[in-house]
């Protein structure tokens, strides 16, 4: 048991800081000695892990997105706005959700990468929810679901580049909140819109009430049992 431990904290040693050299370098200029230097890991433990450099990029990528997880919400637009900030609050200082991001966009990457793969799997993930919405009536009769989450997901892979080269994200809570103020209206029941929240700081009170306090590098744990 100890010895799995131990091969899962250094499996993670590893992804997190191959997330900040792939973020900081990119695919092409990321060598496997920056990762082993970062992760202070042996090349051997870091092959038994992932055999390639291609390997390893792919591992990051998986990795992105159960950082948007969030409590269920009874109204279902409401969750996918606070997938929307927590991901978003949460991008601004893990190194490796930070390096997931950068491989999605960065088309240096070998096709044996596959970094569409977050774009589906958000896209899938958030259909399902805006699905549920419509069966609770809380959509407009003329959404049409994967069309939407489409749209979001692009808008929101669109600003949060515009909002990292502007303030390096600093301002990412803001434009989250402005795309919602956009979208929203065109598509959500009017009677909902009000009991929507989408100020800029909902991440940060989600993640304050889900008791996860973020350290110098952006990890965090969670405490069971609380709910925003």
């Amino acid at each position: 048991m100890a010895k799995q431990e131990r091969a899962i904290r250094t499996r993670r040693a590893i992804l997190e800081a191959a997330g900040a050299v792939f973020d900081e370098h990119g695919y092409a200029s990321t060598t496997i000695s920056m990762v082993l230097e970062r992760a202070e890991v042996t090349k051997g433990a870091l092959y038994f892990h992932f055999p390639s450099k291609e390997s390893l990029a792919q591992a990051v990528l998986d990795e992105q997105v159960p950082f948007g997880a969030v409590p269920p919400q009874p109204c279902k637009l409401q969750e996918i706005v606070d997938m929307s900030f927590v991901y978003g609050r949460r991008l601004l200082s893990n190194p490796l959700l930070q390096g997931s991001v950068r491989l999605t966009v960065d088309q240096a990457t070998p096709p044996g990468v596959d970094h569409s793969g977050p774009f589906r799997q958000w896209a899938d993930h958030v259909v399902d929810l805006l699905e549920e919405a419509d069966k609770q009536g809380e959509l407009l009769p003329t959404v049409v679901p994967r069309d939407t989450v489409e749209l979001l997901v692009g808008s929101f892979a669109g600003i949060q580049l515009m909002s990292r080269a502007l303030t390096g994200r600093e301002d990412l809570g803001h434009r989250i909140s402005v795309l919602w103020s956009h979208v929203l209206p065109s598509i959500a029941v009017p009677g909902l819109l009000g009991r929507l929240d989408t100020a800029p700081d909902r991440g940060v009170r989600i993640l304050a009430l889900l008791g996860e306090d973020e350290d110098e590098d952006g990890n965090g744990e969670l405490m069971e049992g609380s709910e925003p």
